[in-house]
Protein backbone atom coordinates (compact mmCIF):
# COMPACT_ATOMS: atom_id res chain seq x y z
CA UNK A 1 0.00 0.00 0.00
CA UNK A 2 1.52 3.30 -1.14
CA UNK A 3 1.07 6.56 0.71
CA UNK A 4 -0.27 9.17 0.56
CA UNK A 5 -3.60 7.45 -0.04
CA UNK A 6 -5.89 9.35 -2.39
CA UNK A 7 -9.29 10.06 -0.82
CA UNK A 8 -10.30 13.18 -2.75
CA UNK A 9 -12.37 11.73 -5.59
CA UNK A 10 -14.84 14.64 -5.54
CA UNK A 11 -11.99 16.98 -6.54
CA UNK A 12 -10.85 14.83 -9.44
CA UNK A 13 -10.39 11.21 -10.47
CA UNK A 14 -7.46 9.44 -12.12
CA UNK A 15 -7.96 8.71 -15.78
CA UNK A 16 -8.92 5.06 -16.08
CA UNK A 17 -6.29 3.00 -17.91
CA UNK A 18 -8.99 1.69 -20.26
CA UNK A 19 -9.98 5.26 -21.10
CA UNK A 20 -6.38 6.23 -21.80
CA UNK A 21 -5.93 3.23 -24.09
CA UNK A 22 -8.83 4.42 -26.25
CA UNK A 23 -7.49 7.98 -26.33
CA UNK A 24 -3.90 7.22 -27.35
CA UNK A 25 -4.41 6.65 -31.10
CA UNK A 26 -6.04 10.08 -31.42
CA UNK A 27 -2.85 11.86 -30.38
CA UNK A 28 -0.64 10.63 -33.21
CA UNK A 29 -2.51 8.30 -35.58
CA UNK A 30 -6.06 9.64 -36.01
CA UNK A 31 -5.26 13.33 -35.69
CA UNK A 32 -7.70 14.92 -38.13
CA UNK A 33 -9.98 17.85 -37.39
CA UNK A 34 -13.55 16.62 -36.91
CA UNK A 35 -14.73 19.61 -38.96
CA UNK A 36 -12.57 18.59 -41.98
CA UNK A 37 -15.07 16.77 -44.15
CA UNK A 38 -13.05 16.53 -47.37
CA UNK A 39 -10.69 13.66 -46.45
CA UNK A 40 -10.49 10.44 -44.39
CA UNK A 41 -8.54 12.02 -41.50
CA UNK A 42 -11.45 14.33 -40.76
CA UNK A 43 -14.01 11.60 -41.35
CA UNK A 44 -12.31 9.33 -38.80
CA UNK A 45 -12.21 12.13 -36.23
CA UNK A 46 -15.86 12.96 -36.80
CA UNK A 47 -16.80 9.30 -36.47
CA UNK A 48 -14.96 9.12 -33.13
CA UNK A 49 -16.80 12.21 -31.89
CA UNK A 50 -20.16 10.77 -32.97
CA UNK A 51 -19.39 7.54 -31.11
CA UNK A 52 -18.53 9.49 -27.96
CA UNK A 53 -21.76 11.51 -28.20
CA UNK A 54 -23.72 8.28 -28.30
CA UNK A 55 -21.83 6.82 -25.31
CA UNK A 56 -22.45 9.91 -23.19
CA UNK A 57 -26.09 10.12 -24.24
CA UNK A 58 -26.70 6.47 -23.40
CA UNK A 59 -25.40 6.94 -19.85
CA UNK A 60 -27.92 9.73 -19.15
CA UNK A 61 -30.88 8.59 -21.25
CA UNK A 62 -30.53 11.31 -23.89
CA UNK A 63 -30.07 11.32 -27.66
CA UNK A 64 -26.63 11.93 -29.15
CA UNK A 65 -27.84 15.13 -30.84
CA UNK A 66 -28.57 16.64 -27.42
CA UNK A 67 -24.92 16.64 -26.33
CA UNK A 68 -22.82 19.80 -26.73
CA UNK A 69 -19.09 19.47 -25.97
CA UNK A 70 -17.41 22.00 -23.68
CA UNK A 71 -14.15 22.34 -21.76
CA UNK A 72 -15.88 21.08 -18.60
CA UNK A 73 -18.73 21.80 -16.22
CA UNK A 74 -17.82 25.43 -15.54
CA UNK A 75 -18.11 26.35 -19.20
CA UNK A 76 -21.25 24.24 -19.56
CA UNK A 77 -22.85 26.07 -16.61
CA UNK A 78 -22.03 29.45 -18.13
CA UNK A 79 -23.41 28.40 -21.50
CA UNK A 80 -26.59 26.98 -19.98
CA UNK A 81 -27.49 29.89 -17.71
CA UNK A 82 -26.18 32.84 -19.71
CA UNK A 83 -27.30 31.26 -22.96
CA UNK A 84 -30.83 30.73 -21.64
CA UNK A 85 -31.10 34.29 -20.32
CA UNK A 86 -29.81 35.70 -23.61
CA UNK A 87 -32.34 33.60 -25.54
CA UNK A 88 -35.44 33.96 -23.36
CA UNK A 89 -34.77 36.86 -20.98
CA UNK A 90 -36.61 39.44 -23.08
CA UNK A 91 -39.53 37.12 -23.88
CA UNK A 92 -42.69 38.21 -22.08
CA UNK A 93 -43.73 35.40 -19.70
CA UNK A 94 -47.02 33.86 -20.81
CA UNK A 95 -48.79 30.59 -19.98
CA UNK A 96 -47.16 27.81 -21.96
CA UNK A 97 -44.23 29.97 -23.00
CA UNK A 98 -40.67 30.06 -21.65
CA UNK A 99 -39.53 33.54 -20.69
CA UNK A 100 -38.49 35.90 -17.91
CA UNK A 101 -35.41 36.99 -16.00
CA UNK A 102 -35.97 35.28 -12.66
CA UNK A 103 -33.65 32.44 -11.59
CA UNK A 104 -34.04 30.09 -8.64
CA UNK A 105 -30.95 28.42 -7.20
CA UNK A 106 -29.64 27.51 -3.75
CA UNK A 107 -26.95 28.66 -1.34
CA UNK A 108 -25.13 25.31 -1.52
CA UNK A 109 -24.40 25.34 -5.25
CA UNK A 110 -20.92 25.08 -6.69
CA UNK A 111 -19.23 28.46 -7.13
CA UNK A 112 -19.52 28.05 -10.90
CA UNK A 113 -23.30 28.39 -10.54
CA UNK A 114 -23.26 31.01 -7.79
CA UNK A 115 -20.75 33.25 -9.56
CA UNK A 116 -22.62 32.93 -12.86
CA UNK A 117 -25.83 33.94 -11.08
CA UNK A 118 -24.06 36.95 -9.55
CA UNK A 119 -22.97 37.98 -13.04
CA UNK A 120 -26.52 37.63 -14.33
CA UNK A 121 -27.82 39.78 -11.48
CA UNK A 122 -25.58 42.57 -12.79
CA UNK A 123 -27.18 42.02 -16.19
CA UNK A 124 -30.66 42.65 -14.81
CA UNK A 125 -31.77 39.19 -13.64
CA UNK A 126 -33.33 38.57 -10.25
CA UNK A 127 -32.07 35.51 -8.39
CA UNK A 128 -33.71 33.72 -5.46
CA UNK A 129 -31.19 31.79 -3.34
CA UNK A 130 -32.90 29.00 -1.42
CA UNK A 131 -31.60 28.01 2.01
CA UNK A 132 -31.38 24.20 2.30
CA UNK A 133 -32.33 22.17 5.35
CA UNK A 134 -29.72 21.14 7.91
CA UNK A 135 -28.64 18.26 5.67
CA UNK A 136 -28.06 20.48 2.63
CA UNK A 137 -31.21 19.40 0.78
CA UNK A 138 -33.65 21.64 -1.11
CA UNK A 139 -37.32 20.65 -1.08
CA UNK A 140 -39.95 20.75 -3.80
CA UNK A 141 -42.04 22.97 -1.54
CA UNK A 142 -39.25 25.56 -1.37
CA UNK A 143 -38.97 25.69 -5.14
CA UNK A 144 -42.76 25.92 -5.47
CA UNK A 145 -42.94 28.88 -3.08
CA UNK A 146 -40.08 30.66 -4.86
CA UNK A 147 -41.58 30.37 -8.36
CA UNK A 148 -42.97 33.47 -10.04
CA UNK A 149 -44.68 34.19 -13.33
CA UNK A 150 -41.33 35.39 -14.72
CA UNK A 151 -39.22 32.47 -13.48
CA UNK A 152 -37.05 31.35 -16.38
CA UNK A 153 -34.84 28.64 -14.91
CA UNK A 154 -34.31 26.63 -11.75
CA UNK A 155 -30.62 25.75 -11.32
CA UNK A 156 -29.78 23.10 -8.71
CA UNK A 157 -26.95 20.72 -7.97
CA UNK A 158 -27.80 17.00 -7.99
CA UNK A 159 -25.05 15.59 -5.77
CA UNK A 160 -23.30 18.19 -3.64
CA UNK A 161 -19.55 18.24 -4.19
CA UNK A 162 -18.74 18.93 -0.51
CA UNK A 163 -21.25 16.91 1.49
CA UNK A 164 -22.67 14.46 -1.07
CA UNK A 165 -26.32 15.30 -0.40
CA UNK A 166 -28.70 14.46 -3.26
CA UNK A 167 -31.56 16.80 -4.16
CA UNK A 168 -35.01 15.47 -5.20
CA UNK A 169 -34.26 16.18 -8.86
CA UNK A 170 -37.06 14.17 -10.48
CA UNK A 171 -39.78 15.81 -8.39
CA UNK A 172 -38.42 19.33 -8.85
CA UNK A 173 -38.08 18.70 -12.59
CA UNK A 174 -41.70 17.60 -12.76
CA UNK A 175 -42.73 20.84 -11.09
CA UNK A 176 -40.64 22.89 -13.53
CA UNK A 177 -42.23 21.20 -16.53
CA UNK A 178 -45.71 21.84 -15.14
CA UNK A 179 -44.85 25.55 -14.88
CA UNK A 180 -42.96 25.87 -18.21
CA UNK A 181 -39.76 26.68 -16.35
CA UNK A 182 -36.38 25.42 -17.59
CA UNK A 183 -34.62 23.03 -15.22
CA UNK A 184 -30.81 23.12 -15.18
CA UNK A 185 -29.05 20.43 -13.14
CA UNK A 186 -25.40 20.46 -12.11
CA UNK A 187 -24.72 16.77 -12.72
CA UNK A 188 -20.96 17.01 -12.26
CA UNK A 189 -20.79 14.71 -9.23
CA UNK A 190 -23.84 12.59 -10.05
CA UNK A 191 -23.28 11.37 -13.61
CA UNK A 192 -21.53 8.01 -13.56
CA UNK A 193 -22.05 7.65 -9.80
CA UNK A 194 -25.84 7.21 -9.54
CA UNK A 195 -28.57 6.37 -12.09
CA UNK A 196 -29.38 9.38 -14.29
CA UNK A 197 -32.12 9.59 -16.92
CA UNK A 198 -32.82 13.08 -18.24
CA UNK A 199 -36.24 12.07 -19.57
CA UNK A 200 -37.52 10.37 -16.43
CA UNK A 201 -35.86 13.02 -14.25
CA UNK A 202 -37.44 15.92 -16.19
CA UNK A 203 -34.13 17.68 -16.87
CA UNK A 204 -33.73 20.31 -19.61
CA UNK A 205 -30.07 21.22 -19.22
CA UNK A 206 -27.29 19.33 -17.41
CA UNK A 207 -23.51 19.66 -17.22
CA UNK A 208 -21.02 16.79 -17.20
CA UNK A 209 -17.27 16.84 -16.52
CA UNK A 210 -14.97 14.03 -17.69
CA UNK A 211 -12.42 14.28 -14.89
CA UNK A 212 -15.06 13.53 -12.25
CA UNK A 213 -15.76 10.09 -13.78
CA UNK A 214 -12.29 8.77 -14.63
CA UNK A 215 -11.85 10.66 -17.88
CA UNK A 216 -9.33 13.38 -18.81
CA UNK A 217 -9.35 16.93 -17.48
CA UNK A 218 -10.40 19.82 -19.66
CA UNK A 219 -13.41 18.31 -21.41
CA UNK A 220 -17.09 18.07 -20.57
CA UNK A 221 -20.52 18.31 -22.08
CA UNK A 222 -23.84 20.09 -21.75
CA UNK A 223 -27.06 18.19 -22.30
CA UNK A 224 -29.57 20.45 -24.10
CA UNK A 225 -33.12 19.09 -24.49
CA UNK A 226 -34.38 19.01 -28.10
CA UNK A 227 -38.05 18.26 -27.59
CA UNK A 228 -40.85 18.93 -25.08
CA UNK A 229 -39.57 21.60 -24.78
CA UNK A 230 -36.98 22.31 -27.45
CA UNK A 231 -34.39 24.36 -25.58
CA UNK A 232 -32.43 26.99 -27.47
CA UNK A 233 -29.35 28.79 -26.19
CA UNK A 234 -27.38 31.80 -27.38
CA UNK A 235 -23.74 30.86 -27.88
CA UNK A 236 -21.24 32.42 -25.47
CA UNK A 237 -18.25 31.70 -27.75
CA UNK A 238 -18.43 32.86 -31.35
CA UNK A 239 -16.43 31.67 -34.34
CA UNK A 240 -17.29 28.87 -36.72
CA UNK A 241 -20.70 27.76 -35.51
CA UNK A 242 -19.57 24.38 -34.17
CA UNK A 243 -21.83 22.24 -31.97
CA UNK A 244 -25.07 23.29 -33.68
CA UNK A 245 -24.08 26.93 -33.23
CA UNK A 246 -23.96 26.68 -29.45
CA UNK A 247 -20.23 26.36 -28.85
CA UNK A 248 -17.65 27.34 -31.45
CA UNK A 249 -14.11 25.99 -31.40
CA UNK A 250 -12.18 23.03 -32.81
CA UNK A 251 -13.30 19.91 -31.02
CA UNK A 252 -10.80 18.27 -28.65
CA UNK A 253 -11.24 14.88 -30.31
CA UNK A 254 -8.76 13.00 -28.12
CA UNK A 255 -10.37 14.10 -24.87
CA UNK A 256 -13.89 13.69 -26.26
CA UNK A 257 -13.03 10.06 -27.03
CA UNK A 258 -11.91 9.77 -23.40
CA UNK A 259 -15.15 11.28 -22.09
CA UNK A 260 -17.18 8.85 -24.19
CA UNK A 261 -15.17 5.85 -22.99
CA UNK A 262 -15.42 7.01 -19.38
CA UNK A 263 -19.20 7.27 -19.66
CA UNK A 264 -19.52 3.83 -21.26
CA UNK A 265 -17.40 2.18 -18.53
CA UNK A 266 -19.23 4.06 -15.77
CA UNK A 267 -22.55 2.80 -17.11
CA UNK A 268 -21.33 -0.80 -17.31
CA UNK A 269 -20.04 -0.75 -13.72
CA UNK A 270 -22.56 1.59 -12.12
CA UNK A 271 -24.45 -0.83 -9.88
CA UNK A 272 -21.40 -2.67 -8.56
CA UNK A 273 -19.46 0.55 -7.94
CA UNK A 274 -22.38 2.17 -6.14
CA UNK A 275 -22.56 -0.74 -3.74
CA UNK A 276 -18.79 -1.05 -3.25
CA UNK A 277 -18.12 2.65 -2.62
CA UNK A 278 -21.15 2.95 -0.32
CA UNK A 279 -19.87 0.06 1.78
CA UNK A 280 -16.38 1.57 2.00
CA UNK A 281 -17.81 4.98 2.91
CA UNK A 282 -19.85 3.44 5.73
CA UNK A 283 -16.88 1.35 6.87
CA UNK A 284 -14.74 4.48 7.14
CA UNK A 285 -17.32 6.33 9.21
CA UNK A 286 -17.96 3.36 11.51
CA UNK A 287 -14.26 2.88 12.24
CA UNK A 288 -13.73 6.59 12.91
CA UNK A 289 -16.73 6.71 15.25
CA UNK A 290 -15.51 3.60 17.06
CA UNK A 291 -12.31 5.42 17.96
CA UNK A 292 -13.53 8.99 18.50
CA UNK A 293 -16.37 10.84 20.19
CA UNK A 294 -17.92 14.14 19.13
CA UNK A 295 -17.86 13.34 15.40
CA UNK A 296 -20.58 15.01 13.31
CA UNK A 297 -21.88 13.97 9.89
CA UNK A 298 -22.38 16.83 7.47
CA UNK A 299 -25.02 15.91 4.92
CA UNK A 300 -28.00 13.64 4.50
CA UNK A 301 -27.60 10.05 5.67
CA UNK A 302 -30.33 8.71 3.37
CA UNK A 303 -29.97 10.78 0.20
CA UNK A 304 -26.28 11.06 -0.67
CA UNK A 305 -23.58 10.11 -3.14
CA UNK A 306 -22.10 6.65 -2.61
CA UNK A 307 -18.47 7.74 -2.22
CA UNK A 308 -18.71 11.03 -0.31
CA UNK A 309 -18.30 11.39 3.46
CA UNK A 310 -18.00 14.77 5.20
CA UNK A 311 -17.27 14.74 8.93
CA UNK A 312 -16.57 17.47 11.49
CA UNK A 313 -14.44 16.77 14.56
CA UNK A 314 -15.28 18.93 17.57
CA UNK A 315 -12.39 20.71 19.29
CA UNK A 316 -9.98 20.14 16.43
CA UNK A 317 -8.84 22.85 14.01
CA UNK A 318 -9.23 21.65 10.46
CA UNK A 319 -5.93 23.00 9.12
CA UNK A 320 -4.04 21.37 11.98
CA UNK A 321 -5.79 18.10 11.24
CA UNK A 322 -4.92 18.33 7.55
CA UNK A 323 -1.29 19.15 8.36
CA UNK A 324 -1.18 16.15 10.67
CA UNK A 325 -2.34 13.70 8.03
CA UNK A 326 -1.34 15.12 4.65
CA UNK A 327 1.81 13.00 4.39
CA UNK A 328 -0.41 9.93 4.62
CA UNK A 329 -3.86 10.94 3.28
CA UNK A 330 -4.99 13.16 0.42
CA UNK A 331 -8.30 14.58 1.64
CA UNK A 332 -9.97 17.98 1.45
CA UNK A 333 -11.48 20.51 3.79
CA UNK A 334 -13.99 21.64 1.16
CA UNK A 335 -14.37 22.25 -2.56
CA UNK A 336 -11.15 21.94 -4.55
CA UNK A 337 -11.99 25.22 -6.28
CA UNK A 338 -11.97 27.15 -2.99
CA UNK A 339 -9.52 25.17 -0.83
CA UNK A 340 -7.07 28.12 -0.81
CA UNK A 341 -9.61 30.19 1.12
CA UNK A 342 -9.49 30.43 4.91
CA UNK A 343 -13.21 31.10 5.05
CA UNK A 344 -15.37 28.22 6.29
CA UNK A 345 -17.28 26.34 3.63
CA UNK A 346 -20.21 28.29 2.20
CA UNK A 347 -22.07 24.98 1.94
CA UNK A 348 -21.75 24.18 5.64
CA UNK A 349 -22.59 27.75 6.60
CA UNK A 350 -25.77 27.65 4.52
CA UNK A 351 -26.77 24.45 6.35
CA UNK A 352 -26.43 26.22 9.69
CA UNK A 353 -23.19 24.54 10.77
CA UNK A 354 -21.29 26.80 13.19
CA UNK A 355 -17.89 28.17 12.24
CA UNK A 356 -16.07 25.97 14.78
CA UNK A 357 -17.47 22.75 13.29
CA UNK A 358 -17.22 24.07 9.74
CA UNK A 359 -13.51 24.76 10.25
CA UNK A 360 -13.01 21.21 11.54
CA UNK A 361 -14.69 19.46 8.60
CA UNK A 362 -12.95 16.94 6.36
CA UNK A 363 -14.32 15.56 3.09
CA UNK A 364 -13.37 11.99 2.27
CA UNK A 365 -13.84 10.95 -1.35
CA UNK A 366 -13.92 7.22 -2.07
CA UNK A 367 -13.59 6.00 -5.62
CA UNK A 368 -12.83 3.26 -8.10
CA UNK A 369 -9.31 2.53 -6.85
CA UNK A 370 -10.02 2.78 -3.10
CA UNK A 371 -9.53 -0.44 -1.12
CA UNK A 372 -10.72 -1.62 2.29
CA UNK A 373 -7.10 -1.67 3.44
CA UNK A 374 -6.75 2.02 2.55
CA UNK A 375 -9.98 2.89 4.33
CA UNK A 376 -8.81 1.14 7.50
CA UNK A 377 -5.44 2.89 7.34
CA UNK A 378 -7.18 6.25 6.86
CA UNK A 379 -9.44 5.68 9.86
CA UNK A 380 -6.45 4.81 12.04
CA UNK A 381 -4.53 7.91 10.99
CA UNK A 382 -7.56 10.17 11.59
CA UNK A 383 -8.16 8.69 15.04
CA UNK A 384 -4.50 9.05 16.03
CA UNK A 385 -4.23 12.64 14.80
CA UNK A 386 -7.52 13.86 16.27
CA UNK A 387 -6.68 12.21 19.61
CA UNK A 388 -3.25 13.89 19.69
CA UNK A 389 -4.68 17.31 18.83
CA UNK A 390 -7.45 17.02 21.41
CA UNK A 391 -4.88 16.20 24.09
CA UNK A 392 -3.55 19.70 23.48
CA UNK A 393 -7.00 21.30 23.70
CA UNK A 394 -8.25 22.61 27.04
CA UNK A 395 -11.66 23.11 25.44
CA UNK A 396 -11.96 19.38 24.80
CA UNK A 397 -11.13 18.66 28.45
CA UNK A 398 -13.78 21.11 29.58
CA UNK A 399 -16.34 19.53 27.26
CA UNK A 400 -15.57 16.09 28.71
CA UNK A 401 -16.17 17.50 32.18
CA UNK A 402 -19.62 18.65 31.09
CA UNK A 403 -18.85 22.37 31.04
CA UNK A 404 -20.97 24.36 28.59
CA UNK A 405 -18.20 26.23 26.80
CA UNK A 406 -20.62 28.66 25.18
CA UNK A 407 -21.59 29.93 28.64
CA UNK A 408 -18.01 30.53 29.81
CA UNK A 409 -17.05 34.17 30.26
CA UNK A 410 -13.48 34.52 29.11
CA UNK A 411 -11.31 37.11 30.85
CA UNK A 412 -10.03 39.91 28.62
CA UNK A 413 -6.43 41.04 28.41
Amino acid sequence: MKTPIYLDYQATTPTDERVLAEMLPYFTEVYGNAASRSHPFGWQAEEAVDKARAEIAELIGASAKEMVFTSGSTEAINLALKGAVDMYGDVEPKPGKIGGKHIITSLVEHKAVLDTCKHLEKEGCQVTYLTPDETGRVTVEQVTEAMRDDTLVVALIWGNNEIGTLNPIREIGELCHERNVLFFVDGTQAVGKIPVNVEADNIDLMCISAHKLYGPKGVGALYVRRRKPRVRLVSQIDGGGHERGMRSGTLNVTSIVGLGAACRIAGEELETEMQRTSELRDRLEEKIRAGLDMVHLNGNREFRLPGCLNLSFSYVEGESLLMGINNHLAVSSGSACTSASLEPSHVLRAMGVGDDLAHSSIRFGIGRKTTAEEVDFAATRIIETVTRLRELSPLYEMALEGIDISSVEWAGH
